[in-house]
Parts: structure tokens; sequence; C-alpha cells
């Protein structure tokens, strides 16, 4: 080989070593991100933990350096009782996806108008971009469980799909990663609180735009 190749092949070796070098530590410090897949089966996510887990595995497996990874879906109450808020389960921020972007610095940044969850930043933790409207599938609702600041709903009736534990009867409330709805308002265009899936089944939620995916956040 001559020198001219040898310094060539030298030069795509070094830059491949720092491409991955890059996108490993990018990955490593990441502490944001939507699922690649969901759980499989519909809305039943196996409760809270079994929606960390998933999290958590789906994060190491990408090579993340994180280890508490908590699923952004807020759980109801029987009779009145206080339920559990999203934006209490995720720590306190700042938050990056997997190419370094930060959506939040903040909770009260990432329940306000400067909240940067699009559908560019809502990346899945090997770097994916989830289909939108206008792709097909169209898979940008996320489950939540959650009002648009972030709360439980005390809207009545099930928002929840049980807890995360059912798959077939009851409804969750998602939000659309990709910020549009099928009217320009603030209500259809939320992240985080859109409306109410058509039921807790895989074909329920394939029905209203969504395939199971939600958010995971480091609470680090």
């Amino acid at each position: 080989m001559s020198d001219k190749l040898l310094l060539v092949a030298g030069f795509l070796g070094a830059l491949t070593a720092t491409t991955a070098g890059t996108a490993w530590a990018d990955a490593a410090q990441m502490s944001f991100f939507v699922t690649s897949v969901g759980k499989g089966d519909g809305a039943n996510l196996g409760g809270l933990d079994g929606a960390d887990a998933h999290c958590a595995a789906l994060a190491k497996a990408a090579g993340s350096a994180k280890t508490t990874w908590r699923a952004y879906l807020s759980t109801t109450a029987p009779q009145g009782e206080a339920g559990v808020n999203a934006r209490d389960r995720i720590g306190k921020g700042p938050w990056q996806n997997v190419k370094g972007v930060v959506v939040a610095n903040s909770v009260d940044e990432l329940h306000s108008d400067k909240t940067n969850v699009t559908k560019e930043t809502a990346l899945t933790e090997k770097g994916e971009v989830i289909k939108g409207r206008g792709d097909e599938p169209n898979e940008h609702d996320m489950l939540t469980g959650s009002d648009p600041q972030g709360m439980y709903s005390t809207a009545g009736g099930d928002t929840t799909c049980k807890n995360w534990t059912s798959n077939g009867e009851g409804s969750a409330i998602v939000g659309h990663h990709d910020r549009i709805g099928l009217k320009d308002t603030r209500h259809m265009t939320s992240w985080n609180s859109s409306h109410g899936s058509a039921g807790c089944s895989q074909e329920a939620l394939v029905k209203t735009g969504g395939a199971g995916h939600f958010y995971c956040f480091a609470a680090e």
C-alpha cells in the first residue's frame, strides 16, 4: 500500500473512532429520551415500576451512564386521594437528548412555553426520530396520564389505563411529541397532555396515533 493510501486509511480510521467516541459520550450523558419501543402490551406497562425498568433497560443498552430512570407518567388514587405527578418523579434537570441538545433546564421550564420538546429533539435512546403526524404510521401519541403541568388528571374517569396495568378497557391521556394536533391549539399541540387514547390495547393506541411510546428522564 502506498504512503498516500496509508495516510487516507489512517485518517478514516481516526475519523471513525472519533465519531464512535462522540456517539458513546452523548449516550453516556443522555438524560432524556423517548422509548424506541413500547412494552408491546398496550398501556399495560407493569405499573410505574415496570415503566421505569423499561426506561432503564433501554438506556443501559444504548450506553447511558445514568442509572436512575423514571418514566414520565402520572397515576391516580381511589376515593379522591392524591395521585402521583409525573413532574415529581423525574428529578430537577437539566435534561438532554442523546445528541446533547437540552430539552429543559428545570421542571418549571419543562412545563412552560420555553420547553424544547419537539419532534426533532424528542429522540429515542438510539438517536432516532419518532414518526409524527404526516408520517406513516403516525406514532406521535406519548403516554403520560398527565395534565399540561405534569400532574395527575382530576378530569374524572380513567386517564392512566388503570395506572398502567390495563391492556383493554380504559383510556390514557397522551401528549404529542411533534407538537401537532388536529387543531392548532395549545391543548392539542401539547407535548404532554393532548387527548385521551381510544383504549388501552395496542390496537387502540395505534388507532389514535400512537404505539405505546413514553418519555424517560434521568432523575439523578
